[in-house]
C-alpha cells in the first residue's frame, strides 16, 4: 500500500513538472504579435499587417479591434504588430525603436500604418520601406503623418524619412512623400472641439465610401498645408465648437481634408495605392461610420471595390474599452496574446 501511494505521488509530480515545463514553453515561444486568421468572406486568401506604435492615441487598442473585424465579419488573415519592451515583452507605446515582426510585410497585400515618431533599427525599417517602394497599398490614420523622427542615428540610409526631413527630395520625410502630408498643427482645439466628418461631393458615388453616413470622432482636425501629389480628398472635417456630434460648427475654421487618397511612385517606380485618414483617435473607432470607412478603405486599397458590401459587418467583437487618450495612458502590463480573440 504504501509503495502504491509513493507511485501515485511521483507520477502526480511528473504530471506538475511536465505541465510547468509545457507552460514555460509555450510562454517562451509565445511571438511579440497577434494573427487573427480569416476563415470566410471576400477577404480570404489575403493578407493585411497593421504595424502599431503611437504614445498617445491608442493605436495598440484600436487597431487589434479593427483587425478582429477584418477577420471575423470579411474573412482577411490579420496580423498585428505592436512597439514591445524589450525587457518584459510588453506592449510599450513608450520603446520608439523596436516593432518585432516587420517581416510579415514581406508577403502582406496591405499595410496599415498607424505610428508616431518611431525610430527603428535598420532591420526592421527596411521591412517597412520595401513594403512601400513594392507597389502595394498603405492605409494610415492619424500620426502616421509623422511616423518616424530620427534623433540619434541621423546617419541611417532611413533618416530621411523622418518627418521632418528638409532633404530637397525628401522633404517632410515619409508624412508628406508617400502619404500626402507631415505633422503641421491641431487646427482643431485638442481635447475641446471634435471633428464631423462628412463626404466630399467628389466620392459621393464612390465604392470607396459605401454604405458611410456623417462620422463624428473626439479627434480634432489635424492642420494641413497643401496635399502633395495626386491627393483627392475623401472626407471633410469640420470642427464642432465642443466634445459632442451635435455640437455646431466653428463657423470661423473652414472644414478641410480628414481623408483623402493618393498614388506614391515608390523608389522603384512601382505605384501604391494610398489612403490615409488623420482621423484616428481611440474614440473615433467607436463609431460606425468611421469603422465602415477604414473596412472600405481595406477593401478598396486591395482592388476589391465590388466586393465592399452595402452595409457590410462592422459590428465590434467583444469589448472596446479603451483608455483615455494620452501620453503614458496605455494599459500596463499587457502582452500581444492579451489580444486574442476570446473562444
Amino acid at each position: 500500500m504504501k509503495s502504491t501511494r509513493v507511485a501515485v505521488c511521483v507520477l502526480g509530480l511528473v504530471m506538475v513538472v511536465c505541465l510547468a515545463g509545457g507552460l514555460m514553453a509555450a510562454e517562451k515561444t509565445e511571438k511579440p504579435w497577434v494573427v487573427y486568421e480569416g476563415k470566410s468572406g471576400p477577404g480570404v486568401g489575403k493578407q493585411i499587417v497593421f504595424v502599431t506604435g503611437d504614445e498617445e492615441y491608442r493605436s495598440e487598442e484600436s487597431m487589434p479591434m479593427l483587425a478582429k473585424i477584418l477577420a471575423v465579419h470579411h474573412g482577411f488573415k490579420c496580423t498585428v504588430l505592436f512597439a514591445i519592451n524589450k525587457t518584459s515583452g510588453e506592449i510599450d507605446p513608450l520603446t520608439l525603436d523596436n516593432i518585432p515582426g516587420l517581416e510579415a510585410l514581406d508577403t502582406a497585400d496591405l499595410m496599415v500604418l498607424f505610428t508616431r515618431f518611431r525610430e527603428l533599427p535598420d532591420e526592421q525599417m527596411k521591412h517597412i520601406i520595401n513594403y512601400t517602394n513594392a507597389g502595394k497599398p498603405i492605409i494610415a490614420l492619424r500620426t502616421a503623418t509623422h511616423p518616424f523622427a530620427y534623433t540619434k542615428h541621423k546617419d541611417s540610409p532611413y533618416a530621411k524619412w523622418s518627418y521632418d526631413s528638409k532633404d530637397s527630395q525628401s522633404k517632410g520625410g515619409y508624412g508628406r512623400q508617400v502619404l500626402g502630408e507631415t505633422w503641421i498643427s491641431h487646427y482643431g482645439d485638442h481635447q475641446k472641439e471634435s471633428t464631423r466628418g462628412l463626404i466630399a461631393d467628389a466620392f459621393k458615388d464612390q465604392p470607396l465610401v459605401r454604405g458611410v453616413g456623417t462620422i463624428w470622432g473626439p479627434s480634432d482636425v489635424y492642420g494641413l498645408t497643401t496635399l502633395s501629389g495626386d491627393c483627392k480628398p475623401v472626407i471633410m472635417g469640420y470642427v464642432l465648437s465642443g466634445m459632442n456630434p451635435d455640437d455646431k460648427p466653428n463657423e470661423k475654421k473652414k472644414p478641410l481634408p480628414v481623408a483623402w487618397i493618393k498614388s506614391y511612385a515608390g523608389e522603384t517606380g512601382k505605384t501604391s495605392r494610398v489612403f490615409t485618414t488623420t482621423m484616428g483617435h481611440a474614440g473615433d473607432l467607436k463609431d460606425e461610420n468611421f469603422r465602415r470607412l477604414l473596412v472600405n478603405a481595406c477593401y478598396s486599397g486591395m482592388g476589391l471595390e465590388d466586393k465592399i458590401p452595402a452595409q457590410g459587418d462592422v459590428t465590434i467583437l467583444g469589448e472596446y474599452n479603451p483608455n483615455n487618450i494620452g501620453f503614458g495612458g496605455f494599459k500596463k502590463g499587457l502582452k500581444p496574446a492579451d489580444h486574442r480573440l476570446s473562444r
